[in-house]
């Protein structure tokens, strides 16, 4: 029993199924229980030179029953899961204890108990029917497994969270939820799909998987972090693992995204740097778990609004858009508020998002060799730990005021501002397109109020030290300040802020 080859055997005892052989079985305590499947006679009795010297006996009083469906062996085949797996018994609240709360990466398989005295090869017995399927799940640190019976043994799923590569299997004897996660969605929707057919005791019309310890190189495929720095290197011909967290790949020539990507759902860290990529598709928004973005020294022209009101707007944490060839970013970039950390050197900028100052949580910012003339208004409601503005091209500030104002306000003025101040809810399913864009666009005076069209326009400078704990040099002449532009909504609001423009 030393060794465990195509010919092991399972010893199954009430739902929950182990190993024959004491020292290979699971120390697992869910994995056998009271509960028999049926009387022991009903077990056909194995051929002699199957006896094991651990075999359990049959009948005497206080000597070891043999279960109902004696040693067993299973059917070979290929129904596998990997995804992580967090066993959780539901004694433990009623124990006062807690589960540490984190799943262990496993390899999950379906397998069929056929009876010993038959061929391995898919026999059936003469008396029951179909045979029991049951529930595998191996671990690196248990190769062997624990087994679970399925047959009228699940209580509930729970898929709420299976797009997500998310489910749990609630079984009713042991009592113990199964909780998956970091699963490939159509895989896990596959394997849930016959999971319930074994549940109701149908035949499962796959290959279902071999009793055999679970190799070393099967656990390979939760592989979390990929680097690939040269063409070579590139995968072409298979996909990455689907479990990857973290993937650079650098220096790779790709000159679009490869879209095989976009079914990495765990993903956090994507480092697509140093290649040429012209245009990021708005699919990569469906990354919903994405946290850091690398485009550093591709060839983009612009970041798409689509990317901007994606899910990327409650995830994505850092984004490196260095050397590229962006003009502007759009107004609905400063959606993006949970960015910390917001590189733009090297580009083509004529002007940041003048609604910068909505992105609260930034922290660092670096967006030097541009060529802004000014910044945004808005720009003084940052709270940066580090600004970087060397390079730029800002301009002296206006002496004079831009006057823009109009009397009375037109109908799309008032409108406009009456939407705006009421905080009433737009789109272009309401309202054409073109007027959402102007209500986008609407400007903030120095009053909180808006204006779209009627607006005093001024600039004056301001230390960037009052933004930013530290701060590069603007220039080589050691300055520090920046010219800001500002709008006001009337004249009243420009005269009582005068003291500002001075």
């Amino acid at each position: 029993m030393g060794s465990h080859s195509e010919d092991s055997t399972l010893q199954v005892k009430g739902k929950a199924v182990a190993p024959e052989d004491p020292k290979s079985r699971c120390s697992d305590p869910s994995c056998c229980h009271s509960e028999q499947a049926g009387r022991s006679g009903d077990s056909p009795r194995a051929p002699g030179p199957r006896r094991r010297r651990g075999a359990a006996r049959r009948g005497g009083k206080g000597k070891v029953s043999k279960p109902s469906w004696g040693l067993a062996y299973l059917r070979s085949g290929e129904m596998k899961l990997h995804c992580e797996v967090e066993v959780v018994s539901r004694h433990l609240p009623a124990l006062g204890m807690r589960n540490r709360g984190k799943g262990v990466r496993a390899v999950l398989s379906l397998c069929q108990q056929t009876p010993r005295s038959q061929p391995r090869a898919g026999a059936r017995g003469d008396r029951g029917g179909p045979h029991p399927t049951c529930l595998l799940i191996s671990t690196l640190k248990d190769k062997r497994g624990t087994c679970y019976e399925l047959k009228e043994n699940i209580e509930q799923f729970f898929t709420k969270f299976m797009d997500e590569g998310k489910a749990t299997v609630r079984l009713k004897e042991p009592p113990v939820d199964i909780c998956l996660s970091k699963a490939n969605s159509s895989s896990l929707k596959s394997f849930l799909s016959a999971v319930r057919l074994a549940h109701r005791g149908c035949d499962i019309e796959v290959p279902l998987s071999t009793f055999t310890p679970v190799k070393t190189s099967e656990f390979e495929k939760f592989k979390t972090k990929m680097v690939i720095t040269s063409k070579k290197d590139y995968p072409l011909s298979k996909n990455f693992p689907y479990s990857l967290e973290h993937l650079q790949t650098s220096y790779c020539g790709l000159v679009r995204f490869d879209t095989r990507m976009l079914c990495l759902r765990n993903l956090r860290k994507l480092d697509l740097s140093h290649n040429h990529i012209k245009k990021l598709p708005a699919t990569v928004g469906d990354l919903i778990h994405l946290q850091e973005l690398n485009l550093n020294d591709n060839h983009l022209e612009s970041f798409s609004v689509a990317l901007c009101q994606s899910t990327l707007q409650t995830s994505l944490r850092s984004l490196d858009l260095s050397k590229n060839k962006i003009k502007a970013l759009p107004v609905q970039f400063c959606q993006l508020r949970e960015l910390t950390d917001l590189k733009l050197d090297d580009n083509e900028l004529i002007r940041f998002p003048f609604k910068m100052g909505q992105l609260t949580k930034l922290r660092f910012l670096s967006a030097a060799r541009n060529k802004l003339p000014f910044l945004p208004s808005e720009f003084k409601n940052l709270s940066l730990e580090y600004l970087d503005l060397f390079g730029n091209t800002f301009e002296q500030p206006e002496v004079l005021p831009l006057i823009m104002l109009q009397t009375p306000l037109t109908l799309l003025e008032s409108s406009a501002q009456a939407v705006l101040c009421n905080r009433i809810p737009y789109g272009s399913h309401i309202i054409p397109f073109h007027l959402c864009q102007d209500l986008d666009t609407a400007k903030t005076c120095v009053c909180g109020r808006f204006c779209l069209n009627s607006f005093i326009q001024g600039t004056t400078t301001m230390n960037l030290h009052s933004v930013a704990h530290t701060v590069v040099l603007v220039d080589n002449m050691g300055g520090t300040e920046a010219p800001v532009i500002s709008y006001f909504c009337s004249l009243a609001c420009y005269v009582n802020s005068c003291d500002l423009l001075k």
